[in-house]
């Protein structure tokens, strides 16, 4: 019940709506209810046997159906068929309008609560701290988005039909206490014992809805790592490796989810016949024992009948929701964890980039393992400085560390002379553009791809950021410009279009540092060649850090760092000098 609960909890206002609905309409049905009775025995004193039997004309009348006749007789109507019939058709008429107004906001706020648990989600992923960011698993986050959220939705429709259902039932059992209490506590006590019976059912649910959890974590995170190294895994033909962990996966949720059905369908199948041996018996002890008269039995029947039948519906909704509900607890941890490692980002001092970015004596290790040490290195306002040297010397590390995702644990880093824990850090990290190594265009238009759908940016700064990268000649004459459809990863344009799309990407915001992180790796001599060129107009208007091992971004460059022994060396800038 604490899922219901943290449920109604984070949605107030939604849950008074739908509960207040919920009970208005079954009470609705409660009047309609009331008035059956009473219809029943109208209809059966009026028929033709009872006509000519004086003794069935003066069949006593039940005390529940007395109440209900001294309420007409209080508002001054009196007792016809004609009346009865009215009163249900009212009462079924007003129930379907509020159970409307419970179930479009029983569908929005489901909704919402995916819609929300995604972004919570998103929120707290994107604000963690570097370091935590890169020790989760893709497929982690990617199950929780899809999977995990729509699942803890699921669980609560399954919740809220629950409570429905719940309400039904006592004003079903509320009903038939009045017209005989006897009978409705025997029936009551039965169902909740054959309820206990087969309580076991349930918790396998439960149990099978944990292990589809864990496992469906398990299963996405694997397929997305697999699908990430497709390609060399089929060029070594060991494709196979991959289908067989995966199929062992698949094979353990299969099996969960067969555990799930069949708890479900032995469940059903279970309360059906043993509710149905109840509402046997009843009635034969009613009418041959006890010899209640007919109307009353067949109104002991309707509502115990109803009764029983919701109260196994109460427990096989519950049976669904706890199956659903893991879901929404194991997303819960994973956006705690998430703010528990979030990024603090004080305000403080904001800098233009007019001086240079000086490190001192810097120092950092991960793991144990030092991988920058006692390094010193400037890099002068609107110069194009390039830092070079093997994988694995720290470069991507000291790049992580002028943007401020890592934090020095030795020595200094100062912008414009202001140490960078004294920084606006989102503030600093605004005005840097980042191009990768990495092909992360969108399968979306140009324009798309060079603004990311950013409000404050238009087709003109699109156009600027265009120029500056050297890609609005071959825009202009693609077939429909700004508005071309770049295909899946960018596959509609060589390499080098692509890389100055990136480039145009990180100008759009007009940043003062550029920072190109083996930007052009991946590129031909001749692309390579072109997007220094370009880097060289840019020189001076900005301030340009290069990664790269190429030719052309160290001929180019003004000052050239070699990284070696966890230092960076100050070398000359052509490539002789720098190799």
């Amino acid at each position: 019940m604490r899922f219901i609960l943290t449920c109604l909890r984070l949605y107030p206002k939604q849950s008074f709506i739908m509960l207040s609905a919920l009970l208005l309409a079954n009470l609705a049905e409660g009047i309609g209810l009331s008035a059956l009775l009473p219809l029943l025995n109208l209809a059966i004193r009026q028929t033709p046997e009872a006509q000519s039997d004086p003794s069935m004309q003066q069949q006593t009348v039940n005390r529940f159906e007395q109440m209900v006749l001294d309420q007409l007789d209080a508002v001054g109507l009196s007792p016809t068929i004609g009346l009865l019939l009215v009163i249900v058709v009212i009462a079924v008429s007003f129930k379907s309008g509020l159970m409307l107004v419970a179930q479009r906001n029983i569908g929005y706020t489901a909704a919402q609560i995916a819609t929300d648990l995604r972004l919570d989600m998103l929120r707290a992923m994107l604000a963690t701290r570097w370091e935590y960011f890169l020790q989760q698993p893709i497929g982690r986050y990617t199950n929780s988005l899809a999977t995990e959220a729509q699942r803890a939705s699921n669980a609560f429709v399954f919740s809220v039909t629950l409570i429905t259902i719940l309400i039904q039932s006592t004003i079903y059992t509320g009903i038939a206490l009045l017209v005989s209490w006897q009978a409705t506590i025997i029936a009551v006590v039965i169902a909740i014992f054959v309820m206990s019976i087969l309580r076991f059912l349930v918790k396998m649910s439960r149990k099978a809805g944990r292990k589809q959890t864990k496992l469906l974590k398990s299963l996405l995170t694997r397929l997305t790592d697999t699908l990430q190294s497709v390609k060399p895994l089929k060029a070594m033909a060991r494709e196979g490796l991959a289908d067989s962990v995966l199929t062992l996966e698949t094979a353990k949720l299969n099996k969960s989810l067969q555990k799930e059905v069949f708890s479900t369908a032995v469940l059903a199948a279970a309360q059906e016949e043993l509710f149905v041996i109840i509402i046997a018996i009843g009635m034969y002890l009613a009418l041959v024992f006890w010899e209640m008269p007919l109307a009353t039995v067949m109104m002991l029947v309707i509502l115990l009948g109803r009764t029983l039948s919701r109260l196994g519906k109460v427990q096989k909704q519950y049976q669904k929701m706890v199956n659903k509900e893991s879901a929404f607890w194991s997303l819960q941890k994973t956006i705690e964890d998430a703010r528990a490692a979030r990024e603090q980002l004080h305000g403080g001092a904001v800098v233009e980039l007019t001086q240079g970015i000086r490190l001192q004596e810097v120092g950092f290790s991960y793991g144990g393992h030092a991988i920058l040490k006692g390094l010193s290195m400037e890099i002068p306002a609107g110069s194009l400085t390039t830092i070079i040297g093997p994988s694995g010397s720290g470069k991507t590390t000291l790049v992580d560390l002028i943007i401020g995702l890592l934090k020095p644990q030795e020595g200094e880093i100062t912008i414009d002379g202001v140490p960078m824990d004294e920084l606006d850090i989102k503030a600093w990290r605004s005005r840097i553009g980042y191009v990768p190594q990495e092909n992360l265009l969108l399968h979306d238009t140009i324009l798309h791809n060079v603004t990311l759908g950013d409000p404050e940016l238009d087709e003109g700064d699109a156009e600027y950021a265009l120029r500056a990268a050297g890609a609005w000649e071959f825009v202009q004459q693609l077939p429909e410009g700004l508005l071309s459809t770049v295909g899946e990863r960018g596959g509609r344009l060589s390499g080098g279009q692509r890389q100055r799309i990136m480039i145009a990407r990180a100008l759009a915001h007009r940043p003062r540092l550029l920072i190109l992180d083996e930007a052009t790796s991946a590129l031909d001599p001749v692309s390579e060649a072109a997007i220094s060129s370009t880097m060289e107009q840019l020189r001076g208007e900005l301030t340009i850090l290069a990664i790269s091992h190429q030719t052309a971004l160290v001929s180019a460059a003004d000052r050239v760092y070699r990284m070696e022994d966890q230092r960076a060396v100050l070398v000359s800038g052509t490539r002789q000098d720098a190799s």
